[in-house]
């Protein structure tokens, strides 16, 4: 299991919010941490402790007045940290190429694809066919309904048809390098991991060797009794993303603690 550091910008700030509440609507969000310093800072950082394929996450929508401000954070990140991070947050097939230019390994893609609630194979091609597979994340991260996940899009304020199962997977990885999976209801809460989508994604992961920590989840972990349990549940298969609970982003888990038992599970 390893450790996959984020940098999620919000207004031009880097900042953990509350998932479930960021909305496009005067770009609100529930704010947990708004950090003092900027993007490279934490770059930088990350780059110091050999942490590879974290994500930089855009938070705000393109037609936003931030967008600009918070596109300038995610540069300063990918530029100071070249091929250590990728970038995600209104990917397209216009811009995905200048993400990597910038400094981007991979570009990481929900709503192009997921779009008017169904996945759109014709632009998963496109957009496989521009980066390359071996650049492409795709972000299906999803809410639960009735006791099933489904992916969700737009900054996660849509709902979409595909659910998170396995057999879904299976179809997806053929064009993607990585998966990200953020467990949306839980997510900025520190209240404890989403356990059903942890047991999908490790189920799936113990079949496929090719996809051995190239799943990264994120959602909820708030103490390292629930590490424990994503590492039990992910087989040691599935990454790990935290946010809020990190010491880095005001929370009571320490980065570097963090790091050493992710090293050794």
């Amino acid at each position: 299991m390893q450790f996959r550091p984020c940098i999620d910008i919000h207004n031009g700030a880097v900042k953990q919010i509350v998932g479930s509440s960021l909305t496009d609507a005067g770009d609100q969000a529930r704010e947990n941490f708004v950090a003092k310093q900027d993007a490279a800072y934490f770059a930088k950082l990350y780059e110091s402790r050999g942490l590879r394929g974290g994500h930089v996450i855009l938070l705000n929508h393109k037609d936003s007045e931030y967008y600009e401000a918070t596109r300038q954070q995610a540069l300063l990140a990918l530029s100071a940290y070249p091929a250590g991070l990728q970038v995600g947050g209104g990917i397209t097939t216009e811009n995905a190429a200048a993400f990597l230019t910038a400094g981007a390994s991979h570009v990481v893609v929900t709503s192009f694809v997921f779009r008017e609630g169904r996945i759109d194979f014709d632009r998963l091609r496109e957009l496989e066919s521009a980066v390359g597979r071996e650049h492409l994340v795709l972000d299906v991260s999803c809410k639960s309904f009735e006791g099933r996940y489904f992916v969700c899009t737009d900054r996660w304020q849509k709902k979409t048809d595909f659910e998170l199962t396995e057999e879904n997977l299976t179809m997806l990885s053929a064009f993607c390098d990585e998966f990200l999976i953020h467990a949306v209801d839980v997510e900025g809460k520190s209240r404890g991991i989403e356990e059903q989508v942890a047991r999908i994604l490790g189920s799936w992961a113990a079949k496929r060797p090719d996809f051995h920590e190239k799943i990264t989840y994120a959602g909820g972990v708030g103490s390292f009794e629930d590490l424990e349990k994503l590492r039990q549940l992910g087989g040691g298969h599935v990454n790990v993303t935290i946010g809020s609970s990190l010491d880095l982003f005001g929370g009571d888990m320490a980065f570097e603690e963090v790091l050493r038992i992710c090293k050794e599970a």
